[in-house]
């Protein structure tokens, strides 16, 4: 069954990342919204680390390049969100 490790391993690194990127944009003193957070961090990774992979390093690869790229990826997310519940 490897790839219910693989499954879980990108639930557990998308969470991780939208938290970041949660962290970076609200600041450390509001809560963190974990589904939010685990939709962000997925999508995030998906868009950021693959273009940031690709750009970078040209394979689809787990290096620091695809990590930042997730980063970058799920903050614009992030800040697409509340941009989106501001003009509500």
């Amino acid at each position: 069954m490897p790839w219910l490790s693989l499954l879980l391993f990108m639930l557990v690194f998308g969470m991780a990342i939208g938290w970041v990127a949660q962290l970076v944009v609200n600041g450390f003193d509001t809560r963190i919204n974990w589904s939010e957070a685990l939709i962000t961090g997925l999508a995030g990774s998906f868009v950021g680390g693959i273009i940031g992979s690709l750009i970078f390093e040209g394979e689809l690869r787990l290096r620091p390049s695809g990590i930042i790229g997730s980063i970058i990826g799920a903050i614009l997310l992030v800040l697409l969100v509340n941009w989106v519940r501001r003009r509500r």
